[in-house]
């Protein structure tokens, strides 16, 4: 298997379910449409719907019943993001290589693009029950799903994440805690990781006992995600990133790296890495359903240990 292009074929995949999906940029409210749609299409890794398709596919899912929730999926990543930029949280200028929402289409818009993609991510994975109905059983999936949607990107999950975050900015650096940082990454980062490999296994017919160890998994994905975005903030420059760096230091931020050193750091990425990889492995071949997803295995691998 070629990995990087097997990963482009399905990123490919990925744009043109996005497509489908986001809204047609007419009428009076033109603007925040055009806003919404810039901000997704703005090109990026599609991690967490890739992820979500892969475990589908891992457990055996066919069709196109998973597509609703992965375009629902980066919706709500892209919002997050979109607020993330903002003056009044990190005001970064530059996203995914290209300037940021709030830059082009003023604070106000991009406050208000945020909070449509947020809405329309729902409204876009309430289309999934319309395609469930046509299969027997498949409509409590639907509902289950949706609800580790809903959890995983409000106030128990990213957006509670966010808000001990935007708070530790403010305190001092000792009272940010490992603790504190643990929760602020499980949450902020890891919860949107976990949602996507849930509800792909759940929409393919995945156990309660299955679900909780991909939650698990999830969140060493997350954990290592993160604490990499870390280290690539010091070590990496805009060209590579396609985002500006050295912005923790800039706003003073306490970061995994700078409590644990770069060293242990960059051990603490493999290690959840390697347990990531070995916990999908495992329930893939317990399972006998369609197996061990190879590619899926590698991604885990790839996208935590990134340079970019």
């Amino acid at each position: 298997m070629n990995f990087e292009e097997v990963r482009q074929e399905k990123v490919e995949e990925i744009e043109k379910i996005l497509k489908k999906y986001l809204p047609a940029e007419e009428g009076y409210q033109k603007t925040v449409l055009e806003a919404m749609n810039y901000s997704v299409l703005a090109g990026g890794k599609r991690l967490r719907p890739m992820l979500m398709q892969e475990t589908f596919r891992m457990f055996g899912g066919e069709g196109h019943l998973v597509e609703p929730f992965m375009a629902a999926m980066e919706m709500i990543h892209t919002y997050s993001l979109v607020h993330d930029d903002l003056p009044c949280m990190d005001n970064d200028e530059y996203r995914r290589g290209r300037k940021t929402t709030h830059a082009v289409y003023g604070e106000g818009m991009a406050v208000l693009a945020g909070d449509a993609l947020l809405n329309y991510a729902f409204e876009t994975a309430c289309r999934s029950f319309a395609m469930a109905e046509e299969e027997p059983g498949v409509l409590p999936r639907c509902a289950k799903a949706m609800t580790i949607l809903a959890q995983k990107a409000g106030i128990y999950g990213m957006i509670g994440g966010q808000t001990a975050d935007t708070e530790a900015e403010e305190l001092p650096e000792e009272k940010v805690t490992q603790e504190l940082l643990l929760f602020i990454h499980e949450n902020k980062t890891a919860a949107l990781i976990q949602s996507s490999m849930m509800i792909g296994a759940v929409l393919a017919g995945a156990s309660d006992e299955q679900l909780h160890r991909l939650e698990k998994i999830g969140t060493c994905i997350g954990l290592a995600f993160q604490i990499q975005d870390d280290i690539l903030d010091i070590t990496s420059s805009l060209e590579v990133l396609g985002k500006q760096t050295g912005s923790d230091l800039k706003n003073h931020k306490v970061t995994y790296v700078s409590l644990n050193g770069m060293e242990h750091s960059v051990k603490e990425v493999r290690r959840l890495s390697e347990e990531a990889i070995s916990g999908l492995s495992s329930i893939a071949c317990e399972k006998g359903g369609a197996g061990r997803n190879e590619f899926l295995e590698v991604l885990v691998d790839d996208l935590i240990t990134r340079k970019k």
